[in-house]
């Protein structure tokens, strides 16, 4: 489903601000695959999502989804195969537009029609509605309302749900719950599992919580100055305690884990 072969970025290659962020990673996901990304600040975790989406071009290596080779489309043109929820709950959604305009441009994407066509049906008022009732946070009785009146919360399980209503080969998940406090983190973390598991979705998620890398997904992998060093697979993950995984880095990268987002979260 998603072949990440041997990918590499440096930022500002040659100059003072050179950043080696991406080297020789290689990463490989069956169709289904939950996958949790964990590692330290800088390790190249939002990194390899941004290069996956196509926000910029990669040095060297080759990114496969589906069977097609991505690696040279632009990242709009990427769009058809992804969906993807970042940190911000305000960056997902149009802030001015009603719920269900939101609805409509995620449900209409890459339609040869524009996604701005006059009105929305019935049966996509309907469908919006059914949707937005598995929330549980009564917008389906807002649809009129506009989106910058939610709190960051309700847009933030709005903009998942926006990104698996066309059912994406594979769903990015970029810490989408480190803004909101625990209470609603964890009814959003459980809205993912629910839709991934409902739509038999491929997804990538990376997270600062450990105890949520363990909790979730059927692998974790691991990050560290540009490569994925360890992954952990379904029945080894299963055992696995906090502790574990903290041995598992300093063993591997031969270093202490020094993110406090981490050690705390």
């Amino acid at each position: 489903m998603l072949d990440i072969n041997h990918i590499a970025k440096t930022f500002n290659p040659g100059t003072i601000t050179e950043k080696v962020a991406l080297r020789d990673a290689d990463l490989h996901l069956q169709e289904g695959d939950f996958v949790t990304i964990i590692g330290g600040n800088g390790a190249g975790k939002s990194t390899m999502l941004n290069a996956v989406s196509g926000v910029f071009q990669i040095d060297s290596g080759s990114i496969v989804i589906d069977g097609h080779d991505v690696t040279a489309l632009p990242e709009y043109k990427r769009a058809t195969y992804l969906g993807r929820v970042f940190q911000d709950p305000m960056t997902g959604t149009a802030a001015t537009m009603t719920i269900e305009e939101n609805m409509a441009l995620a449900h209409r994407r890459g339609q040869r029609r524009s996604p701005f066509r006059w009105g929305i049906s019935g049966k996509e008022k309907k469908l919006y509605r059914d949707e937005l009732a598995r929330l549980g946070l009564g917008l389906e009785d807002r649809m009129s309302a506009r989106v910058g009146l939610l709190s960051g919360g309700q847009r933030q399980a709005l903009t998942l749900l926006m990104a698996t209503l066309k059912k994406p080969k594979l769903l990015l998940l970029d810490e989408h719950t480190a803004a909101l406090d625990p209470k609603t983190a964890a009814k959003v973390l459980h809205l993912t599992r629910e839709l991934i598991a409902d739509h038999h979705l491929t997804a990538l998620m990376v997270t600062h919580n450990m105890k949520d890398a363990l909790q979730y997904g059927n692998r974790i992998i691991m990050m560290h100055e540009g490569k994925v060093i360890v992954d952990v697979d379904r029945e080894t993950k299963s055992s696995l305690r906090v502790e574990d995984l903290l041995q598992m880095f300093e063993h591997t990268s031969g270093a202490a884990l020094d993110n406090d987002r981490m050690l705390l979260g």
